[in-house]
């Protein structure tokens, strides 16, 4: 009779599982809805549905007429069940921050700069994730995941930062500290990946097998793999750190970086080339492409060549069906930018890709976080709900 028990409280905890997966999958949906998707009889979805309205994870948000006997109770996610926080830090640029709610709706937004060498990031992070709850709206003590993008490779056996440049953001225990501080589980991502996430849920690289996203940003380079919706992070989480990847610049035998040849400074400095005289890497592409005169064409098309060193490598390797060119100097470069680079990749490129430009004109690491985030954040609740109290 134990076993019993037991088998019978398990089967009820998956049912409630299944039924608040149904719920977040769909948005709302009625008892007929979940008896349609899953072959539950009504006691049962009654039964669930009760459970989860009294854990505070659905509602009632309406009831649904035109059908005989009385109207059906509408059900959908309780947005105040949880709230995962997320932050984009960057070098030398404002702290991004949002607030999501369990519905999957962004509740608030903030940009602010941080000067960290004067301060701690365990309390920067600490002073953001207060001030974005303050400014949604949101009781802080419900958060209950945050979410970093943060430029440079996260190594989860260690809990390190490398090949970060905020400083700060490299020293050993930092993770566990912002846990200690925060109470609440923090997860650390590649800016990048997580740019590749919202391209994937929102842009270029919707309904793909699988995609590159090339990230040329002012403030560094970098590659994410999407193998069939999972990224490959690699062992230490360093995989896509393609701006240390050694190349020959094009004429010479001087051995350099990918970096010295598409990073911010090497987009400037060619651009001057070409009469293009601009304060930052992204306005001199943003200004080039926007004019059709010669030399305008002409830095872009060689700009588009040395991009093309690099990613005939990454096509050789990895052979993706899709390239996206995003970051902020790719957003700017757009269509043309695009156009180039796949004129540049026909000579230089070993397999036939299609490059895209990114459909993006957000802040991407921070979109992606704010998606991480929620799938964290749902997948706790789901994991807790599927073991039997």
């Amino acid at each position: 009779m134990e076993h019993l028990g037991g088998s019978s409280k398990l089967l009820r905890a998956m049912n409630e599982a299944a039924a608040l997966g149904h719920v977040l999958n769909r948005g709302r949906l009625t008892r007929a809805d979940l008896r349609d998707l899953t072959g539950l009889s009504k006691p049962t979805i009654s039964d669930a549905f009760k459970r989860l309205t009294e854990a505070g994870l659905v509602t009632v948000v309406g009831h649904e007429s035109g059908r005989p006997g009385p109207n059906a109770e509408i059900y959908a996610a309780n947005p105040d069940a949880a709230y995962t926080v997320a932050l984009s830090v960057r070098y030398s640029v404002p702290v991004t921050a949002a607030v999501c709610d369990f519905a999957g709706v962004v509740r608030g937004r903030l940009s602010t700069p941080v000067d960290f060498t004067a301060t701690d990031p365990v309390d920067a992070v600490d002073e953001v994730v207060g001030a974005v709850c303050v400014r949604a709206g949101v009781d802080r003590r419900r958060v209950s995941h945050v979410q970093l993008a943060v430029s440079g490779s996260y190594d989860p056996r260690t809990g390190v930062i490398h090949h970060v440049d905020v400083p700060g953001w490299s020293r050993q225990g930092l993770v566990a500290d912002l846990y200690q501080r925060l109470r609440t589980r923090v997860d650390v991502d590649n800016d990048v990946n997580l740019a590749a996430i919202a391209e994937r849920a929102r842009g270029a690289a919707q309904d793909v097998d699988g995609f590159a996203l090339l990230w040329i940003g002012e403030s560094g380079l970098g590659l994410a793999i999407d193998l069939g919706g999972t990224l490959l992070r690699g062992a230490r989480g360093g995989a896509g750190e393609i701006g240390y990847m050694p190349m020959v610049a094009p004429g010479g035998a001087q051995k350099v970086d990918f970096q010295d040849l598409v990073g911010s400074i090497a987009v400037q400095e060619l651009a001057r080339e070409y009469g293009i005289h601009e304060p930052t890497a992204a306005g001199a592409m943003a200004a080039a492409t926007s004019r059709i005169d010669e030399p305008a064409r002409g830095f872009v098309a060689a700009f588009a060549e040395r991009v093309a060193i690099g990613l005939a490598a990454v096509i050789a390797v990895l052979d993706p069906p899709l390239v996206v060119i995003g970051g902020d100097i790719g957003q700017a470069g757009g269509v043309p930018l695009r156009t180039a680079v796949s004129a540049a990749l026909a000579d230089a490129a070993p397999l036939e890709t299609t490059i895209a430009a990114t459909a993006l004109d957000d802040d991407a690491p921070l979109l992606g976080a704010v998606d991480a985030g929620l799938s964290a954040v749902r997948e706790d609740i789901l994991a807790t709900l599927r073991q039997p109290a």
